[in-house]
């Protein structure tokens, strides 16, 4: 019978480690050709929008979706996994917690294969949700000594810090500025809302790694070119989502300062098709749009977890 399984199942399940070894898969998977993913689908009413990513993971017999709703409201994530042999429903999951922590993983992949091995320094724009995730993920793959965030909300900006702080036995500080932020950091991630650049380019260190996350359609951007222009490589998730929605790259590719072949994809990174950092002093980039193989890889695993904990409810339909 197909399960369903709520936030707090998926909660008692999910764990970063979990998720940087599912989303690393399905880059993998992906740039073997043994994967398929659709870019991002939107259909847009004046107060809510439907958004739906699908894709397949053949080896782990999974084909599926996740479909949210965003409106004043709020937002409203579940993933449909189905049988890729016989068609029939597996497993629905409630998908709040397993977004922001494969979003979270997807950079901590990238963190691990283009940032410094000595990388020590993590500086972050952002401190909502997304961004606990993120730091968690960063954190897994790099020892940090050092977390500095900006973000415009002092108040929020405390209670992450102190949060994060207890959660990862890290020093997790509040950024004076954004110059603050990024000056001195090895690795710098921007997971905000935000539709215009966050910092300049004169800031960044020699070496530095960028994760970019919130830019996932055409209205953000986070990026400036300035900086876009020192980043080499510029890694994507998915050059087709990347040609579709990432607001970074979308202002560059059209005035033809950046070529569809110049973007990388993470995947062949992980394979060693492209050395990814070359030198110590590049400035590396990630743009992170988001792929529904890596949603289907992680509630794969959470799955059969549930499956041998015995929870989750069984669902009266799906054969």
């Amino acid at each position: 019978m197909a399960l369903f399984l709520s936030e707090d199942d998926v909660r008692r399940l999910l764990t970063m480690p979990l998720a940087l070894e599912a989303v690393e898969e399905a880059h993998r998977e992906l740039s073997l050709a043994r994967a398929v993913d659709v870019p991002r689908q939107r259909t847009r009413l004046p107060r809510t929008a439907l958004h739906i990513l699908q894709g397949a993971l053949p080896g782990r017999d999974a084909i599926g979706y996740k479909a949210y709703t965003s409106n004043r409201s709020g937002v409203r994530f579940l993933v449909h996994v189905f049988s890729a042999d016989s068609g029939a429903l597996r497993a629905v999951l409630a998908a709040d917690a397993l977004g922001m922590m494969r979003t979270g993983a997807a950079s901590g992949v990238a963190t691990r294969h283009l940032a410094r091995p000595d990388a020590g320094v993590l500086g972050v724009f952002g401190a909502g949700w997304q961004a606990e995730g993120h730091v968690e993920a960063v954190a897994a793959v790099r020892k940090l000594r050092k977390v500095k965030v900006f973000a415009r909300n002092a108040e929020r900006l405390a209670a992450f810090c102190a949060k994060m702080s207890g959660r990862l036995d890290l020093d997790v500080v509040p950024a004076a500025s954004p110059e603050d932020a990024v000056r001195g950091s090895d690795i710098v991630s921007t997971v905000t809302t935000a539709t215009s650049p966050l910092f300049d380019a004169a800031w960044l260190e020699p070496g530095a790694h960028i994760n970019a996350a919130g830019s996932n359609s055409l209205i953000r951007r986070e990026i400036g070119e300035d900086v876009l222009k020192l980043c080499r490589p510029i890694v994507v998730d998915s050059v087709d989502t990347a040609l579709r929605e990432a607001g970074d790259l979308l202002p560059l590719l059209e005035k033809g300062r950046l070529g569809e072949r110049q973007m990388v994809e993470l995947g062949d990174v992980i394979l060693g098709r492209h050395p990814g950092r070359a030198k110590p002093e590049d400035i590396t980039l990630f743009e992170s749009q988001g792929m529904a193989v890596q949603d289907i890889a992680v509630a794969v695993r959470i799955e059969a977890l549930a499956r041998e904990r015995g929870l989750g409810v069984e669902l009266p339909y799906g054969l």
